[in-house]
């Protein structure tokens, strides 16, 4: 295997020559838990830590490698275990505001070319909850492909049904949906996965992302549990870690998300929300908040039946949600900031 077959493309290679020392090796984050990592290069998987400098200069939690980032790192131990002393620009992430009521980042994955965003046909299927997801996949530049599992739950006219409610929404991203049981669909999605390429699955808690991998692993090398009565799966997936398909492709599996909230993503809920942009462009002003301005163009279009009510509200909701998280975090990382500089002074003073 060489790096390239792990993604390492003509874009990262553009960037090494600056940030590769004499001594540093290449490896990608295959997985991090609490803090440790599990870096992958073209020999396998090893172990590896932050190094001190690294650590100390690190300002944010959007500052410390995710799973799949390329990283520059310093071998040991007969090269069981490394050391991680920089990190590669990311061409693309997933990332959500942290879960609970702290206003900071929590990166998801980096460097993905597809999500593939999983909501099962049975009970966790949520139109709203869909975008969400296509908002967080619009802001890291990434291309979303929604999965609707278990339609062996559901009648055709039900799944049918489901597939025209996204539709009717101005949704535009494609749209498979599939049987991890009767293998409905599993032939296509299969053909979605290029080798060389990284994909990443997203969604709750139990909608079959783990038993999809076994499925295209061929085995059943990741752990799954038994489904509910209802028929729904339980939680089991517990790091996100990138798995190399036997074909080639690379995968990252991600726990259940029960909070999907969005911080800074403007641009993404634009992106996210094509229609409205296009339509935005349309109204008298420029800094139109498509709320009760005159010449709205968005507002026309929700008065006269062109923008469905409920999909004009997921936009005001998220729109508003995302800068309201931004206003917080700016103001924490600005009494950070101010923070930082009085222990800097402080020790000054004490030196003196």
């Amino acid at each position: 295997m060489e790096l390239r077959d792990l993604g390492f493309d003509p874009w990262f290679q553009a960037q090494a020559s600056d940030l590769l020392h004499e001594g540093h090796g290449l490896a990608r984050i295959a997985a991090v838990d609490r803090g440790s990592y599990r870096i992958r290069n073209e020999f396998g998987e090893i172990s590896a830590e932050l190094a001190g400098k690294f650590y100390f200069q690190v300002e944010s939690p959007l500052d410390l490698p995710c799973v799949g980032d390329w990283v520059t790192v310093r071998y040991h131990s007969d090269d069981t275990a490394a050391m991680i002393h920089g990190l590669f620009p990311r061409k693309t992430f997933l990332r959500r505001k942290s879960a609970g009521e702290k206003v900071d980042f929590q990166m998801i994955a980096a460097n993905i070319d597809s999500a593939f965003i999983v909501q099962s046909c049975h009970f966790d299927f949520n139109v709203r909850r869909l975008d969400r997801y296509l908002v967080m996949a619009a802001d890291g530049g990434v291309e979303p492909v929604i999965i609707l599992t278990k339609t062996d739950l559901i009648t055709e006219e039900e799944l049918e049904q489901q597939l025209a409610a996204i539709r009717s929404t101005g949704i535009t991203a494609r749209v498979l949906a599939l049987s991890n049981l009767t293998g409905r669909g599993l032939d296509e999605f299969q053909q979605l996965l290029v080798p060389g390429r990284t994909y990443c699955l997203l969604g709750s808690s139990g909608v079959g992302k783990t038993t999809l991998i076994n499925r295209l692993l061929g085995q059943n090398a990741l752990e799954t549990k038994t489904v509910s009565g209802t028929g729904e799966g339980t939680h089991t997936t517990a790091r996100r870690q990138l798995i190399v398909l036997n074909h080639g492709a690379l995968l990252i599996d991600t726990p259940g998300m029960r909070e999907l909230g969005l911080l800074g993503a403007t641009e993404g809920v634009n992106q996210g929300f094509e229609d409205v942009a296009r339509l935005s462009a349309n109204c008298r002003y420029a800094d139109c908040g498509h709320t009760r301005e005159p010449g709205c163009a968005v507002l026309a279009a929700v008065t006269g039946g062109a923008l469905p009510e409920e999909r004009y509200a997921s936009y005001l909701k998220l729109k508003k949600e995302s800068e309201f998280h931004e206003l917080s975090y700016l103001d924490k990382r600005k009494k950070d900031r101010a923070f930082g500089r009085f222990i800097k002074s402080a020790k000054k003073q004490m030196k003196d």
